[in-house]
């Protein structure tokens, strides 16, 4: 049914797999499309009790596929238009995981980064191997964290956390990221799989409205203004991608080496 993501049915659960194991699972344009439709396809079957997100191969997701941006289109300006893949793909794709009334537990197999450290908090239990970490690199290329990455992190560990990862853009272990709270367990890795599937076994046969009703009262408490920020982020992403500092920063990503900012 998909090339870029495998649909997993487990009894009452689904496990949605990110597959692009080559790329370590970078969000290029044809992998946004077909998980929105699986995260969509799980969120209305009620034969479904309980989800996993997690990736293939040794990654849970590197972040956006840097060499797939000429697939986003340009703006009436010439920009790289990174405003509508984040508000037509990447944004129901977190909202639909975050409100759909079951739970999702997020199973991090690896690096986490950029969208993807944000389709893992999206969850409602975050599950990560010893060897993960999580990165938001955003500003190693000049841009500013979004998929509700800073929303979703502050609500678990504080703004001072949040503008720690945001600002200096560097990986947190997971064990680390276990004594911040931002995880909820960690495992090693011989033992991550097995603990996951009793995880989501346990909670596929469980009360599931009950799971339903405390997801709406913390969505209600912490996250009502989500959309609203979303759309900020977009915004505020798009205007990153008009300077000068993003076209640097892929470009020396592209040619592998640092950097060279400035300001612009």
């Amino acid at each position: 049914m998909y090339e870029t993501v495998e649909l997993e049915r487990r009894g009452s659960a689904a496990i949605i797999r990110l597959y692009r194991p080559e790329a370590l699972n970078a969000w290029n344009h044809q992998l946004g499309i077909e998980l929105l439709d699986a995260v969509r396809s799980v969120a209305e079957d009620y034969a479904v009790r309980a989800v996993c997100v997690t990736g293939s191969g040794r990654a849970f997701s590197s972040g956006a596929d840097l060499r797939d941006l000429t697939a986003r289109g340009l703006t009436p300006e010439g920009h790289i238009d990174v405003q509508t893949t984040l508000t037509t793909t990447y944004h129901p794709i977190l909202t639909t995981l975050r409100r759909m009334p079951k739970p999702a537990v997020a199973a991090i197999n690896g690096p986490a980064v950029g969208i993807g450290c944000s389709l893992a908090l999206t969850c409602d239990l975050l599950v990560a191997a010893e060897s993960a970490y999580m990165l938001l690199g955003f500003v190693n290329i000049g841009l500013v964290p979004d998929g509700g990455a800073l929303a979703l992190m502050s609500t678990r560990v504080g703004a001072g956390r949040a503008t720690q990862m945001a600002m200096l853009g560097e990986r947190i272990a997971a064990s680390e990221l276990r004594r911040w709270g931002l995880v909820n367990d960690v495992l090693p890795d011989h033992e991550f799989e097995d603990f996951v599937l009793a995880t989501l076994d346990r909670l596929a046969a469980g009360p599931t409205r009950s799971y339903a009703g405390t997801k709406r009262q913390i969505s209600a408490w912490l996250y009502a203004n989500l959309d609203e920020q979303l759309e900020l982020e977009a915004r505020i992403q798009q205007e990153m991608a008009q300077c000068a500092d993003f076209r640097e920063g892929v470009t020396a990503f592209l040619e592998k080496r640092p950097p060279r900012f400035s300001g612009g």
